[in-house]
């Protein structure tokens, strides 16, 4: 009963933070309408509209929230961007809908209505994610988990939801016979027959999260049936990997009392690739104007830097196993290739490194102002021209050589045709250069097989933050 009421608690605080902030986020709107925006487009027409006017704005946004999960839910981050802007879409459409209905659409400011839906859009989901911070580190609105089983998918379903702070879910114990650690992680681990039953049934505990292929189900099936009552929600984490997760739906079959997981190829939908490709398209052109001064300013830089052509181009495998010419701008000296050749036959531990990363952490090939390039990504800035032509995508795997294919993908070339390469992609907002070719090609065949275009979205606004900070540069 008392955790039920501080769930209660923890939902109306959250609902009440909601209010204030989009309140004051209408406020700023009419602020920005009446006093920020007359000193920069003239002929404004006068405002004086009653702030309460747009009050049933937020009334309709609280209530497409609430009806998207926003207060019951536990959601990764980026999850909850996607209910966010969602709510705020839908809110701005069903708005519209009102005022063309009853013909008000002249008595409300289309510059105010906009610029509340374009603030909530970035404001509210920092906001709601600062909030939940705060009253996490309160003790509310936290979800205490045992995990069954210390297996490999169990081990990083903990690293998982530990490294997801939005979730707010606390691993507070893992039960295993298998394995002779104490603890793992720096959570402690409990046995079966002795531990099992009684740490389900704590009164704190509410979630578990089943993980033992070495354990019969039949066993978890009746230690379930045992803890039905005091537990909420149960994870089951299936021992598969290599498999579509993004849009996979559970097929329910109650006559024979089994389910099935219909996995989705989205690739396969013509429409969807059109959409991707039309997104490279766009993006591309509206990027241009901004982009063009600034390969000019380094096209010069290059020149004055180091002797040699500003542009390199080499043999790329694209979509369906084609050969292109990728762009990029030249950061090495151009005598590269008998430099590394002269390197890898003297330093072994340089060899070595080659053969793991195809990729050297202190490249001599490399010129001081191309390490700058390289940091910051700029240097892959030619390839918005590929994209143009329809030989890369903004968002795609790794354009590698046919030496890499046959090297390292292997029989997942085929997952690599699939889709052209990208300028960015997951292997570039995970790590880049720190981490394994074979993470590399894991990560290609992962955003293959679960691409969508909030996935892209994703991976483009965290591309931002990466190049910025200069985070796993090559």
């Amino acid at each position: 009963m008392k955790e039920a009421i501080k769930r209660f608690i923890t939902i109306f605080i959250l609902l009440i933070c909601d209010v204030l902030i989009l309140f004051l986020l209408v406020y700023l709107s009419i602020i920005i309408r009446t006093k920020i925006l007359p000193s920069f487009i003239s002929n404004l027409p006068v405002f004086d509209h009653p702030l309460e006017r747009y009050l049933w704005f937020i009334v309709i946004q609280l209530g497409i929230m609430a009806y998207e999960g926003a207060y019951t839910k536990r959601l990764t981050f980026w999850d909850e961007v996607r209910l966010l802007w969602k709510s705020t879409t839908l809110t701005g459409i069903v708005g519209l809908i009102i005022l063309f209905v009853t013909k008000q659409t002249e008595s409300y400011s289309r510059i105010v209505v906009l610029t509340w839906l374009s603030l909530c859009f970035i404001i509210l989901p920092v906001f709601r994610t600062r909030i939940k911070e705060v009253l996490h580190k309160l003790g509310w609105g936290k979800e205490k988990v045992l995990i069954l089983g210390a297996t490999e998918n169990g081990i990083k379903f903990m690293k998982a939801i530990k490294a997801e702070p939005n979730l707010g879910y606390e691993v507070v114990g893992v039960i295993d016979d298998t394995t002779d650690l104490q603890e793992i992680e720096g959570i402690k681990v409990f046995r079966y027959e002795d531990d099992a039953e009684r740490y389900i049934n704590h009164p704190g505990i509410r979630t578990i999260a089943i993980s033992d292929p070495n354990k019969s189900f039949q066993k978890f099936a009746n230690l379930l049936n045992k803890t039905h009552a005091s537990t909420r929600n149960i994870f089951y984490i299936p021992n598969v990997k290599q498999i579509p997760v993004i849009g996979t739906e559970i097929r329910y079959f109650f006559q024979e009392d089994i389910f099935a997981l219909e996995l989705k190829n989205n690739l396969a939908n013509t429409f969807n690739y059109f959409l991707k490709r039309t997104m490279d398209y766009l993006l591309s052109l509206a990027l241009l104007p901004l982009v063009i001064p600034i390969l000019i300013i380094i096209s010069l830089l290059i020149k004055i830097t180091s002797k040699g052509p500003v542009i390199f181009s080499q043999e790329r495998v694209g979509k369906g196993g084609k050969v292109f010419r990728c762009y990029k701008f030249r950061t090495m000296y151009v005598d590269a290739e008998k430099k590394l050749k002269q390197l890898l036959e003297k330093d072994s531990e340089a060899k070595a490194e080659w053969e793991k990363k195809y990729k050297l952490s202190n490249d001599p090939r490399v010129t001081p102002f191309g390490k700058f390039l390289r940091k910051t990504s700029l240097d892959e800035l030619p390839q918005l021209f590929n994209v143009l032509k329809g030989e890369m995508s903004l968002i795609g795997p790794r354009p590698v050589t046919k030496e890499e294919i046959e090297r390292y993908y292997k029989e997942n070339a085929e997952l690599y045709y699939l889709i052209p390469p990208g300028i960015t992609g997951l292997w570039q907002v995970s790590g880049r250069s720190n981490i394994t070719y074979e993470e590399r090609v894991s990560l290609d065949c992962w955003y293959v097989r679960n691409w969508s275009l909030w996935l892209d979205l994703i991976i483009l606004l965290r591309t931002i933050k990466v190049v910025l900070k200069g985070e796993g540069a090559c």
